[in-house]
């Protein structure tokens, strides 16, 4: 603890408030990470989008290309439904649930303030964005189109890219939770206390 004699002779700290000293959020840091969390997510639906038209140019009337021996594969397939193909009949439903899900996440990363946690966001942010567009825009109709599938890993399912960004995500985001790291700095109490700092 440091004094400076005041004028009047008493002393006075010249310490730094114990939100600055605990490195609690500067203003507009969530903002700025927010921006974060976009640049991923536009670099998301560009890999993604790219692959899938590389996906209907080259393997367009059957043909496959083993990746791993038969274990991967690339081939062309197009689903209307979830995952492992579930519910083709609500394409519709599943447009709603993807553009609804990009904006959830999106309201979340504006007040984000760890760059680790924009990231995650932003991995999920893309790969929901990109499926969100693939179901407005492709056919066979507006709001019902089906998702370019091309990844077929043997005995599983056949996705994406936008897929494996989403689930990449899921997995950072939990492993963050399970680490203690914080999507926010802690705030100071009603007593003037403060928790740990975000990590």
């Amino acid at each position: 603890m440091s004094t400076v004699p005041a004028p009047d002779g008493e002393q006075h700290d010249t310490r730094k408030p114990e939100t600055e000293q605990a490195g609690a959020e500067q203003p507009g840091r969530g903002h700025r990470l927010f921006w974060v969390a976009i640049v991923v997510g536009i670099v998301v639906v560009a890999i993604d989008q790219l692959t899938k038209w590389w996906a209907l140019v080259h393997l367009k009337d059957g043909n496959a290309i083993n990746v791993i021996g038969d274990l991967i594969t690339l081939r062309l397939t197009f689903n209307a439904g979830a995952a492992f193909s579930t519910g083709t009949g609500f394409t519709w439903v599943f447009t709603i649930v993807s553009g609804a899900a990009a904006i959830a996440i999106a309201i979340v990363a504006w007040r984000v303030a760890s760059r680790r946690w924009a990231v995650g966001l932003g991995l999920v942010f893309g790969g929901a964005t990109t499926h969100f567009g693939d179901r407005l825009f492709r056919a066979p109709a507006f709001g019902r189109g089906e998702v370019v599938d091309f990844i077929d890993y043997k005995y599983l399912f056949i996705g994406n890219v936008a897929d494996i960004a989403i689930v990449g995500g899921v997995v950072f985001v939990v492993i963050l939770m399970i680490l203690g790291v914080r999507m926010r700095p802690a705030t100071v109490g009603a007593a003037g206390d403060l928790s740990s700092p975000p990590k």
